[in-house]
């Protein structure tokens, strides 16, 4: 779907990933789940560019939600897979500590894993080969993504910042609708590793100069990143 000149979303508001379409090529950001494979060659053929137009695969973080196809892309179209150095180990191998679930309700929460199950989401091939990279790294991908750490959610967890679409993604740092409750609006992300550290790295979004952000779960937001982060802490 196209929200916005050169940027598109895969999925819908229960997991996302984002395809930006540059004249130099195409960049996508996290990989949602398997099924998700489908959504993306659609999504290619819908705007006249085959699969080998893709030159990179940005992580915002190792969960099986986020990475879906990234080996498939990876072994079939020789496509790099980005993630930060402190999540390359789960991105890897899945190995992630065991989070409390916090507040659900039983009807979105269904919702979620049997969406999760429609799309493959048992059958996560884990990434082989990552490139690592790091806080404040500009990766040579159309668009110049920018690397922001955001540790919390994950300890590898990133935002990426590309100007050229005005947008800042940002995984699940936050989300506008929260996968076990069904609530929406700009909240924190459930299955945070370290709720605290996830907070306070929203301070590190006060400065980016964006239109939208981009959530993993849930509705885009259009407006800037600090508006974004006050109403997450007002939440």
């Amino acid at each position: 779907m196209k929200l916005a000149p050169h940027l598109h979303r895969l999925g819908n508001d229960v997991v996302a990933s984002y395809l930006l379409d540059l004249p130099e090529g195409v960049t996508l950001i996290d990989a949602g789940l398997p099924g998700h494979w489908k959504d993306l060659l659609r999504e290619l053929e819908s705007i006249g560019r085959p699969l080998s137009d893709v030159r990179g695969l940005v992580l915002t973080h190792g969960d099986s939600d986020h990475i879906g196809f990234a080996e498939r892309l990876r072994r079939e179209a020789g496509v790099p897979v980005f993630v930060h150095a402190a999540d390359a180990h789960r991105a890897r191998t899945g190995e992630k500590p065991k989070t409390p679930m916090g507040p659900a309700r039983f009807g979105p929460t269904l919702g979620f894993f049997t969406y999760a199950l429609r799309k493959n989401g048992l059958r996560t091939r884990y990434v082989r080969d990552v490139v690592e990279v790091t806080d404040g790294d500009v990766l040579d991908l159309p668009g110049s993504p920018v690397v922001i750490g955001m540790p919390g959610h994950s300890p590898g967890s990133i935002a990426v910042h590309v100007p050229a679409a005005d947008a800042v993604f940002v995984g699940d740092g936050l989300t506008t609708r929260h996968v076990l409750t069904g609530r929406t609006g700009v909240q924190p992300a459930p299955f945070t590793d370290e709720p605290e550290q996830a907070l306070a790295s929203l301070d590190r979004l006060a400065g980016v100069p964006a239109s939208w952000v981009l959530p993993g779960h849930g509705a885009p937001w259009r407006g800037s990143p600090a508006d974004v982060a006050a109403a997450v802490r007002a939440a």
